[in-house]
């Protein structure tokens, strides 16, 4: 480690003294523009049916980061954003100042080339160098091994390395964004209408999460980054909006792996007249629109498993799952001591005071996630893990929302929207009494949003999707932290 320091450190130098003789000459290294008149992609198919050993007379300016000096800079490489351009410099036929300045570059300087494009004899596509500008002076080598385990914190703490050394990175980051646009199109060709709310808010709500916490100095007071959009939203619909959406940065300061981040992408959306039947039907339509987009078919494979989006998803009650991967039926245990002692007897860990509910969704996340590899709808929730959703129609104790799981991992959460003022009150105070009780995880008392249900919500469908998982399940990462640009990292003592 010490050696390659040092190395680096040596090679550091010898560019700087490169810098040092470009600026004596005049020649700005690190100049405000340069317009490349072609890429490599556009090259490739301009010149697909160029023959072998043909020199044309078109002029071309292309720009990109030097990856391969050869034969003493007679064949450069360079990348730019969709592909490798072959750099060939005579150094019988060039001038003086092009040689100059081509003793002046470096692996990893992005420099600009004006030039002839030819068709070498072994049939590379090339640019004969008439001009080199300077359009970036790397100061630092690149690394000449960039994969494994070893370099796993610096691909992710200098992401900006491994996008240099990695092209599929830049590719995931692309493909994540192309996702987002077509979520967000797909939405509004439904008359749905993009928003923004808060992320400094007085109140911790919209989701059973640990908040993080931060200072107003102006107004002396503190305030919680958001950990969901989901109240705002819903008085946006309220106010009268014909369904509203929003791509929210969310923060939860819980523990990290490898689906989880603490500041992490949500996508929530709320339409009035709608259920929870119709937000499964968006996010299949939604799953499968996005999809297309990135990969131009519905059948693709994750994680070793082939998956094909184009059949409908899975409806299953979590009671239901339970019953068959746990062998018991919960609907037929009647008080919270006999689901506590059944729990217990399945090896499932559930807390003293814990209630049919939270029995019934511990055992559920110990003893049926794991089946659930095919895209499956679970729905029907217990009423005290689902404070913000309406009870169900057919049994007190449930709640109509469901969770989507694919690969056995939660891609989204939606419910029949609880627009009853009186309900959510009272859902509320009992939150607010498992918080005095231990629960930092419990909502809080929101007055300003059950004031708002009082003015009227209308019957409403919502659906909040962890996007990073989804693009995870859409690009074939199997860790958060590889479809974040920057993820959380450990700050480094220096």
């Amino acid at each position: 480690m010490v050696a390659d320091e040092n190395l680096g450190h040596e090679q550091r130098q010898i560019r700087l003294e490169k810098l040092k003789k470009m600026e004596d000459k005049g020649i700005n290294a690190y100049p405000h523009i340069y317009k490349p008149t072609a890429t490599s992609k556009s090259l490739s198919e301009k010149y697909a049916d160029l023959a072998s050993d043909t020199q044309t007379e078109d002029v071309v300016s292309v720009a990109g980061r030097v990856r391969a000096i050869r034969n003493s800079g007679m064949f450069m490489d360079i990348y730019d954003t969709t592909g490798k351009v072959q750099i060939y410099t005579s150094k019988e036929n060039s001038a003086p100042e092009v040689l100059e300045m081509l003793d002046m570059v470096d692996i990893g300087d992005i420099i600009g080339i004006t030039g002839t494009v030819r068709r070498t004899k072994r049939g590379e596509l090339s640019v004969n160098t008439q001009e080199i500008k300077m359009l970036a002076k790397a100061l630092l080598p690149l690394p000449e091994k960039f994969h494994g385990l070893t370099d796993t914190d610096t691909k992710y703490r200098h992401r900006e390395v491994d996008m240099i050394m990695n092209p599929e990175t830049i590719e995931t980051l692309m493909k994540r964004s192309k996702i987002i646009e077509s979520i967000r199109q797909l939405l509004l060709s439904k008359g749905l209408y993009e928003v923004d709310t808060p992320i400094l808010q007085t109140i911790k709500g919209g989701a059973t999460a640990k908040p993080f916490i931060t200072h107003h100095n102006t107004l002396d007071m503190d305030l919680f980054l958001r950990v969901a959009p989901e109240l705002f939203l819903k008085r946006l619909i309220v106010g009268g909006m014909p369904g509203v959406f929003e791509f929210a940065r969310n923060f939860r300061n819980e523990g990290m792996d490898t689906t989880h981040n603490p500041e992490f992408t949500g996508m929530e959306v709320y339409i009035p007249y709608m259920d929870y039947n119709d937000m499964m039907d968006l996010f299949e339509e939604i799953t499968r629109s996005a999809c297309l987009a990135v990969n131009g078919t519905l059948e693709i494979e994750y994680d070793g498993k082939k998956f094909d989006l184009s059949k409908p998803f899975a409806r299953r009650s979590m009671a239901d799952l339970v019953k068959e991967y746990a062998g018991v039926d919960f609907l037929a245990i009647e008080t919270d001591e006999e689901a506590r002692a059944v729990a217990e007897k399945l090896g499932v860990h559930v807390e003293d005071n814990a209630d049919w509910g939270h029995c019934l969704a511990a055992v559920f996340e110990e003893k049926c996630e794991s089946h659930l590899i095919e895209p499956t709808h679970v729905t029907d929730h217990p009423k005290s893990m689902s404070p913000l959703t309406k009870v169900h129609r057919h049994n007190p104790r449930l709640v109509e929302r469901f969770e989507t799981f694919i690969n056995c991992k939660e891609m989204c959460n939606a419910y029949t929207e609880l627009t009853n003022p009186l309900d959510q009150r009272a859902r509320f105070e009992e939150q607010v009494k498992a918080r005095e009780a231990g629960d930092d995880e419990a909502d809080m008392m929101d007055d300003d949003f059950v004031e708002a249900l009082e003015h009227g919500l209308p019957p409403t469908g919502g659906l909040g999707i962890g996007m990073d998982r989804l693009i995870m399940f859409l690009t074939g990462n199997t860790s958060i932290r590889d479809v974040l640009a920057f993820p959380t990292m450990r700050k480094l003592n220096k």
